[in-house]
């Protein structure tokens, strides 16, 4: 099967996303309703990009390098910087962005250490996780006056994704002690394979 070029329409939304991050943060600086239209906008295609890039990547034999470590660093760009510029408008305590920011940075780091033995599976809580993310942002982008729900899906979202980092972890040391070493795009532990599906986050 032929390698996959670097250039290719999942490559291509992931960078898609990864431009669309100063855009937003400026329209959600910007203030007034228009503008944070604009942002929910831009955050909402960047979100659906991150759904789009992974399947089309899978679905399509366009699994690369570059994509494997651009993606995930477009994710975490496009969340952190909405929770950053939520934080710095006052919008949202600092604390929720730290929990999560060291969270994401967390398995971040713990992705590349286990990269060479293979990939973790993406699981329930993972996708959840990412879910709550997306829909507690998006309600703080709007500022929809929604009673207290916005800050109950936040909380949802910052407890889900602290669980799922504790199981990441587990996960992460299990791989490493169950594979002493092997190339990456190798089935892991459980059989998975080394980059055809999208890892847990």
């Amino acid at each position: 099967m032929a390698t996959p070029g670097l250039v290719n329409i999942a490559n291509g939304l992931t960078m898609l996303r990864l431009l669309l991050v100063p855009f937003f943060v400026w329209f959600l600086l910007a203030g007034g309703e228009a503008a944070r239209s604009v942002a929910f906008a831009a955050f909402a295609v960047a979100s659906l990009t991150d759904l789009l890039d992974g399947e089309l990547a899978r679905r399509r034999g366009l699994i690369t390098d570059f994509g494997k470590i651009a993606d995930p660093i477009a994710d975490k760009a496009l969340t952190g910087a909405a929770l950053v510029t939520l934080s710095y408008l006052g919008e949202l305590s600092w604390w929720v962005t730290a929990a999560i920011a060291v969270r994401e940075l967390a398995v971040t780091g713990l992705r590349f250490w286990v990269i060479r033995r293979g990939v973790i599976a993406a699981s329930r809580g993972g996708k959840l996780k990412t879910l709550l993310q997306v829909l507690a942002i998006s309600l703080y982008v709007l500022s929809v006056q929604l009673g207290p729900l916005k800050q109950v899906l936040m909380g949802l979202a910052v407890a889900v994704t602290l669980v799922t980092g504790v199981d990441y972890t587990v996960r992460a040391i299990r791989l490493r002690r169950a594979v002493p070493g092997q190339p990456t795009g190798q089935p892991d532990a459980a059989g998975q394979p080394g980059r055809g599906q999208r890892e847990q986050r």
